[in-house]
């Protein structure tokens, strides 16, 4: 059995490697640039505008709605999903196997997705649908069918619609409870399977409650976690401050000659690093994935133009501050100074053996290394190893759970899309029995797997989000040309 999961991993390991070292990276990155030509950097002139969208509407018990979310609801909820197991277990994969360049490269990525995030909100918002009992549905399924009429538009949306039930409602639950199993274990000498257990149990009470509890669950969860993280990771930073203006140096200056990190030749090496800043970039911020903008669908808001700024500012915090911490309390930790894993790459380099293997033999691995990042800080390793684990652990297991019930109702909408709301009971049964499958397996398999299907649902997205680019364009022309007349009546009623 071990010899078939080995070889079945080797094989999509496979294909996600030629996927997106010649496909995800050129689709990204030019889907990207496109908007933010075509938006002419949305995300820099509409950003303030997105930072008042979002905290001046600030609320961890947020009005109910009949249908769909408040506009923070749906913030909170895209959010959810993508901070999560992309932020501690991603980042840390792109830096152990990519270098601490790979961060520049997601950084990269990031802020063309804010752009491209910022589109998929406004179509999500301008497709939605608004049944006669008040609930709401959208998302890429709505705009996909917009975008190509007949045949080939219904085989695209409903291609989506399978490939994001089987990545976030299925593979990507076993993700996220295989990472809360395994950071919770490395802290707690707890059986898996109880773990599994108690994580389908939560998950399941907040399915029964529908779209309702889930926003009002997303809403405290988010908030008070992401803050209880950032500030747990900028106090390890500060114990580390004289080397991180090193450790910011190395993500620059790594990022076009990783040879020296991650070994191989400078071909290999520099492929290596985008190619991981890409794959973790995508898994950790969704843009141009196509998962959010169903959380942005159903937001009740005055325009999609609105939307569409908070969208960027759900990017701009999962990439720029969750994960941007992450990767600092790494580099400085593991890295900058005398750093045991930059001890550990030189070693290997000079005696020309593998980086990779050389690290797993000193117990480094993607799911402890901010573990072992925090550890560093005590001069007991055993009570060092305590604290990072349990840290680690509880953030994870908050972060994951939020993770898992967004990823759900993304799923179920697609499932209600293909199938109707009558068989979604359907659905959940099988969510939780892959929620609960997922802490009993190996991680690079199910990894593999979430990778390989989230791939298949940019494809897809991505080709019609360009063909709606116009429609973009429109909205957010209109929308400055209302900032811009209500400034000059402001202006001219002072002067009056």
């Amino acid at each position: 059995m071990q010899q078939f999961l080995d070889a079945l991993t080797q094989l999509v390991n496979t294909v996600n490697s030629y996927l997106s070292d010649y496909i995800l990276v050129v689709l990204l990155v030019g889907v990207g640039i496109f908007f933010t030509i075509k938006t002419r950097f949305v995300q820099v002139r509409c950003f303030k505008q997105g930072i008042v969208n979002v905290f001046g509407k600030f609320s961890l018990n947020g009005k109910k709605h009949k249908g769909g979310m408040s506009s923070f609801q749906a913030f909170t909820t895209a959010v959810a999903s993508q901070v999560g197991t992309g932020n501690i277990v991603g980042a840390s994969s792109a830096i152990l196997f990519g270098g601490p360049g790979a961060i520049f490269w997601m950084w990269i990525i990031a802020f063309l997705g804010m752009a491209t995030i910022y589109s998929e909100a406004v179509l999500a918002q301008k497709t939605r649908k608004v049944n006669e009992d008040g609930s709401v549905l959208g998302g890429p399924v709505y705009y996909i069918r917009k975008a190509f009429s007949g045949k080939f538009g219904r085989f695209l949306a409903g291609f989506f619609a399978v490939a994001i039930i089987i990545a976030l409602g299925f593979i990507g639950s076993m993700v996220q409870s295989n990472s809360i199993t395994i950071a919770v274990n490395y802290a707690v000498d707890i059986p898996t399977w109880i773990i599994g257990l108690i994580i389908s149990i939560l998950a399941i009470f907040i399915f029964v409650g529908g779209t309702k509890r889930l926003a009002s669950a997303t809403e405290k969860i988010v908030p008070i976690m992401a803050s209880f993280y950032i500030i747990g990771m900028i106090i390890v930073i500060l114990f580390r401050i004289t080397v991180l203006p090193q450790a910011i140096g190395m993500i620059f200056k790594f990022a076009f000659s990783p040879t020296a990190i991650i070994g191989g030749g400078i071909g290999y090496a520099l492929k290596k690093t985008i190619s991981m800043g890409a794959q973790r970039g995508l898994f950790s911020n969704e843009a141009g994935m196509g998962s959010t903008p169903h959380a942005h669908a159903l937001a009740n808001v005055k325009t999609p133009h609105e939307q569409g700024t908070v969208a960027m500012i759900s990017v701009f915090i999962d990439t720029f501050i969750v994960l941007t911490l992450t990767a600092l309390v790494i580099i400085t930790s593991l890295y900058a100074g005398d750093g045991n894993i930059a001890k550990i790459s030189s070693l290997a380099l000079e005696s020309n053996t593998s980086i990779i293997k050389a690290l797993e033999s000193a117990g480094y691995t993607a799911n402890n290394l901010v573990s072992l990042a925090i550890a560093e800080l005590f001069n007991n390793a055993s009570v060092g190893r305590v604290i990072g684990a349990s840290f680690v652990a509880i953030c994870l297991f908050f972060f994951a759970l939020s993770t898992i019930i967004s990823w759900n109702l993304f799923g179920k909408l697609n499932f209600t899309y293909l199938f109707g709301n009558k068989k979604t009971i359907i659905y959940s049964v099988i969510s939780v029995l892959f929620i609960f499958l997922g802490s009993l397996l190996q991680a690079n398999l199910v990894w593999g797997f979430a990778d390989l299907f989230n791939y298949l649902m940019v494809l897809p997205n991505a080709i019609a989000l360009i063909m709606l680019s116009k429609v973009v364009v429109d909205e957010l022309k209109q929308n400055c040309k209302k900032v811009q007349n209500q400034a000059l009546n402001e202006k001219i009623k002072g002067e009056i």
